[in-house]
């Protein structure tokens, strides 16, 4: 246990000195008894075996008086609570193919309304980046609790060229080791930099309390291989759910003069997320893409943490004090 007020503490020396000062007075009164009782005059507690019942209320007090002060000091313990904790990284496809609107209003915007929605719902324990992704990946928003940063990245994002479903998911690893790890301040040198160490993998079925969420129609057009990019996210212990959008038929979009049909690839997307123990999800129109954040939770992990506990010893003393107060009464018909 630590204290934010630990100067406080001396205070308890009041303690022992009241319980000293109380003896002194118990001695002074027996001694006055004893003068009385050469008198002729018969000592009240005589014969009933109830002198102990007289020490009770002032015992509570100083009990209860030493609490509180324990409870000035302002005390901390480590407590471990469970909280909805974890990296969430939004991987959006950016990709010409986006445009098409068998997704009303496009695939695009259906999934950048629903995301928004979802991270409004997020407590803010959870961290949020958004990477877009099109012939390359990029960051758009690094991992965040500020919702507004999130909302606003997201609402940036328009459709562009090509499709590299790898480069999305690279980028999010990226994403998520930084957050996890931020590199060292940069200075300048003329040394050659040290290779940088690849990450040991992770035992198969460990999970690191950060996912990507891949919303894509999946047709990748663009190296390099994403089953090797899944892989090395499971070699992480990085889950990827992937949002197929679009439908399977397909339709016909213009992008850049020229005229493509674009249909959802799910064979792609459902490979990638089983690789990684994701879950695979088919967002055929919009309201399924609300049930599909529904159904995408995050860990719920327990942490020890400094937690304030004052009110526990002031609620320990005041309750030490009613006791006390109690026992008088019913024994004495009056308060110490």
């Amino acid at each position: 246990m630590t204290f934010l007020w630990p100067g406080m503490l001396f205070l308890l020396v009041t303690v022992p000195a009241l319980v000293l000062v109380y003896l002194l007075i118990q001695r002074r009164r027996r001694r006055l008894a004893d003068s009385y009782g050469g008198l002729g005059m018969a000592r009240a507690d005589d014969g009933r075996g109830l002198a102990w019942r007289r020490h009770v209320p002032p015992a509570f007090f100083l009990l209860s008086l030493a609490a509180l002060i324990v409870g000035l000091t302002r005390p901390q313990a480590q407590v471990s609570l469970p909280r909805l904790e974890g990296t969430v990284i939004l991987a959006f496809d950016v990709s010409g193919s986006m445009s098409a609107d068998d997704l009303k209003p496009t695939r695009l915007d259906a999934a950048k309304s629903t995301a928004q929605e979802f991270v409004q719902a997020q407590p803010l324990t959870v961290q949020i980046g958004v990477v877009a992704f099109s012939d390359t990946g990029f960051s758009v928003q690094p991992p965040t609790n500020d919702q507004a940063s999130v909302l606003a990245a997201i609402q940036r994002l328009e459709p562009t060229r090509g499709t590299s479903l790898a480069n999305g998911i690279y980028d999010a690893l990226t994403v998520i080791a930084t957050s996890i790890s931020p590199p060292a301040p940069g200075y300048y040198t003329a040394l050659t930099p040290a290779p940088t160490p690849s990450p040991t993998p992770v035992p198969a079925g460990t999970y690191t309390p950060a996912v990507i969420i891949l919303l894509t129609d999946g047709e990748n057009n663009e190296n390099p291989d994403p089953l090797a990019a899944a892989q090395a996210a499971a070699q992480r212990g990085v889950r990827i759910h992937t949002i197929g959008l679009g439908s399977a038929a397909g339709t016909t979009v213009h992008v850049n003069g020229f005229t493509v049909h674009t249909q959802l690839d799910e064979a792609a997307l459902k490979q990638i997320s089983q690789v990684t123990g994701g879950t695979y999800y088919n967002a055929t129109d919009a309201p399924e893409l609300h049930k599909i954040y529904g159904d995408i939770g995050r860990q719920m992990v327990v942490k020890p943490q400094n937690t304030e506990v004052t009110s526990l010893f002031a609620a320990l003393g005041i309750l030490i004090l009613l006791m006390g107060g109690g026992f008088s009464l019913l024994w004495f018909g009056r308060l110490p």
